[in-house]
This record gives structure tokens, sequence and C-alpha cells, in this order.
């Protein structure tokens, strides 16, 4: 992976982690990674990643993305990823889709492009391979547009799935259904959980409160 330098004064992101002794963008990726899997206080100010010492996996990518910006580095990027949540990914959630007979359930994630090379930070732990066979979309997204934005795209991807797959639930229905299976993924045990893919609601009660409709 990529390394650079992160220069004084260039940026609200990069004082922050000069102040923590963090001078390149690899350590800077490793402390974000290291960080507690929680929801943050206010996802719509990034900064707060410092203040909480906690993160998601919107919040760590955006942080990560403003640094690389206000150093000069445009070609890390930050994307949103849409992948099937199916009974291959977790058996946990297996016995939620047999009881509403669905085969898988799209769901969103954060992670970053540098080059052609994609890399994930919300664990120390996380693999971009772990889901990359199950995407069904990506997209380029900005650092300010985790919260109203990733919503908004899901939300019409859900929509367009259930039509083109006939799926026979609403929009709020699969949600529930969704949020159900996120419910199963916490009945984790801690060893699973750090064995699990790097999925960014896999540890988080709060996490399903980001998506609710």
């Amino acid at each position: 992976m990529k390394n650079f330098e992160i220069r004084k004064d260039k940026g609200i992101i990069s004082n922050e982690f000069l102040n923590k002794n963090i001078t390149d963008f690899h350590s800077a990726s490793k402390y974000v990674s290291e960080l507690p899997y929680k929801r943050n206080s206010d996802k719509n100010n990034i900064q707060c990643v410092f203040k909480d010492l906690v993160g998601t996996c919107s919040t760590k990518h955006a942080i990560l993305r403003k640094l690389a910006l206000e150093n000069d580095q445009k070609d890390v990027k930050l994307i949103l990823g849409i992948f099937k949540m199916d009974a291959a990914y977790t058996q946990k959630i297996k016995s939620t889709l047999e009881k509403f007979n669905v085969k898988y359930i799209p769901e969103a994630h954060n992670y970053l492009k540098i080059g052609d090379e994609y890399f994930d930070f919300t664990k120390p732990n996380s693999d971009y391979a772990d889901f990359k066979s199950k995407l069904l979309i990506e997209k380029e997204i900005e650092y300010n547009e985790i919260v109203d934005e990733k919503i908004s795209f899901h939300k019409d991807f859900l929509k367009k799935w259930i039509a083109d797959e006939n799926i026979p639930y609403s929009l709020d229905e699969i949600w529930n259904i969704r949020e159900q299976c996120i419910k199963d993924l916490q009945k984790n045990d801690e060893v699973e959980i750090q064995n699990s893919s790097s999925v960014c609601f896999a540890n988080s009660p709060e996490a399903s409160d980001d998506y609710k409709v």
C-alpha cells in the first residue's frame, strides 16, 4: 500500500493525527483500524472519531479520505459498496433468511480504493477479499457523504432490487428483515466477531440506527 507523510497545518484531520504523533498514512490507517467499533456521536462531523475514540466503517474511512485530500493524495478514494449478505457470509442469519424465504439482503459498506487496490480499515483483520465476491455494486463517494447520501443510495438500490427480483416484500419489510439479520449477527460471541467479515454493522448494537427508514 502506498504511504505518504502527514504535513503540518494542511488541515484539521492532519493536525489531529500529528497531535497523536502519527506522521504517515500507514500509521494513520493502523490507528483507525485499531479503534473500537462503535457508532460515533455525530457522523456529520468526522472529527468526532478523535473525540469519541471509536468509529464505524463510514467514519473511519471518511477521515482517511479527508486526510489524503489534505495532503494532496487524491488517488485515495472512498468507496461505498453494496454486497450480498447471505448465509454463506455467516450462518448466523440463515434461519432469518429461510423464515422469510429470502436468499440474501443487500448491505452497505465503506472502504478505500488506492490506485487499483482496495483496503478495509474497519478492524485490524478486515479484508476486502472477505466480501469482494459478493459485491453487487460500488461507487465512489466523498467523506461528507456518509450519512444521508449513503442511506439514500442503499435504499434506492433496495427498491430496484425488490422490483427486479420480484421480492414479495416492501422496502419497509425488507428493512425489518435486514435489522433482524443484524440482531442475529450480534448474537455472535467475541471470538466469532473477531473472525467475521469486516462489514460495518457486525459488532455494534447501535449500528442499525444509522439506517432507520
